[in-house]
């Protein structure tokens, strides 16, 4: 036999976990319906103050919390769909759009922004030294 206090609180749990499925079934169905568009633009950039909806949103079509610190995001037609925590940590992606494209351009840029200020100095050198003496 279960105890009732038990019993209680795995009643309280299952409540908390539909209340967070009706909240990330109200956010789809506020969401507008994207246009078909054959090539979208892409941008990817650091996160901004303004993106922290974005990023909750994200978070919760996903059932997870966002992760702390600073984020790469990449955006398709002005709509942020998928973020990567610098700091480490698996990546936010909208499970109801094409996003899988987007990871790897996401953790590329992320080792661009990781690289040693000396080396990324040393690179733009020799690029340099190349357009400025090209028959060498």
């Amino acid at each position: 036999m279960m105890h009732p206090q038990f019993r209680i609180e795995m009643l309280h749990d299952h409540m908390r976990e539909l209340e967070e499925a009706a909240h990330r079934s109200r956010l789809l169905a506020d969401r507008p319906e994207p246009a078909p568009v054959a090539a979208e633009a892409v941008a990817l950039r650091l996160c901004s103050v303004g993106d922290d909806d974005a990023l909750e949103r994200l978070a919760a079509l996903e059932g997870r919390r966002v992760p702390a610190g600073r984020h790469l995001v990449a955006e398709v037609g002005g709509e942020l769909v998928a973020s990567l925590p610098l700091l480490g940590g698996r990546p936010l992606a909208d499970p109801f759009r094409p996003t899988a494209h987007l990871l790897p351009l996401l953790r590329l840029r992320a080792a661009q922004l990781e690289g040693q200020p000396r080396a990324r100095i040393d690179a733009a050198k020799a690029m340099a030294a190349r357009m400025l003496h090209p028959a060498r």
